[in-house]
C-alpha cells in the first residue's frame, strides 16, 4: 500500500501508536492496510475507528456476501480505489457475482438474482442519492432484515463512507500493477 502520508513503522512509531499497531496487527486484521496508514497518525482514532470496523466488517446480522455488495456500492459511490481493490475479491469470494460488481465499478444498474442482493443495492444507492431512505423501501427493508440488521446496515455504510473519504484524502492505493478501478479526476 501507498499513500500521502508518511509511513509510520513500529520502529517510528510512538508508544500510543504502538499501542495501537500491535492491537490492529493481533487483531482480525492482522495488517495495516487501507485506513488504518492514514488513521495511525492519530492513534485515539485509529483505536476507536478499528473497534468500529471490527464490527462493521465481522460481526454485523449480515451475511458476508450483502455486507461486501454494501461496502462495493459504497466504494462507487466514493470512486474509491483502495477501497474497491481491498473489496472487490473478497466480494467474489463470498458469491457476488462479477456482473454484478462490474456494474456497479461502472455505474450501471447490475441485473440481480437474489432479493436481498437487490434490496441492499436498492436501500443503499437511494440513501446516498437522495439522503433519504423512502418509506416504502424502508418497510421492505425492515422486513426482510429487521430493525437491528437494518441500524448495523446503516452504521455500516457510515463507517465505509468514512473509509472511502480516508483512502481518497490521502491516495492510499495497492501497489498491484492493476489498473485503477476508477477514473482519476
Amino acid at each position: 500500500m501507498q499513500s500521502r502520508l508518511t509511513e509510520v513503522t513500529l520502529a517510528s512509531a510512538n508508544g500510543e501508536q504502538k499501542r495501537v499497531l500491535d492491537s490492529i496487527l493481533n487483531g482480525p486484521r492482522g495488517n495495516l492496510d487501507g485506513p488504518f496508514l492514514a488513521w495511525i497518525h492519530s492513534p485515539a482514532l485509529a483505536d476507536t475507528a478499528q473497534a468500529l470496523g471490527a464490527f462493521c466488517r465481522y460481526h454485523t446480522g449480515l451475511p458476508l456476501r450483502l455486507s461486501e455488495l454494501a461496502i462495493l456500492t459504497t466504494a462507487a459511490q466514493w470512486q474509491s480505489q483502495a477501497e474497491w481493490q481491498i473489496h472487490e475479491p473478497i466480494a467474489h469470494e463470498a458469491g457476488v457475482s462479477q456482473a454484478i460488481t462490474e456494474a456497479i465499478r461502472t455505474g450501471l444498474e447490475p441485473k440481480f438474482q437474489a432479493e436481498d442482493e437487490r434490496l441492499i443495492y436498492r436501500l443503499t444507492t437511494e440513501l446516498y442519492h437522495t439522503k433519504r431512505i423512502s418509506d416504502a423501501l424502508y418497510h421492505n427493508a425492515r422486513e426482510q432484515f429487521g430493525e437491528p440488521v437494518l441500524v448495523e446496515l446503516i452504521g455500516l455504510l457510515g463507517y465505509y463512507a468514512l473509509v472511502a473519504m480516508t483512502l481518497n484524502a490521502f491516495s492510499v492505493r495497492r501497489n498491484t500493477g492493476q489498473p485503477l478501478p476508477f477514473t482519476e479526476r
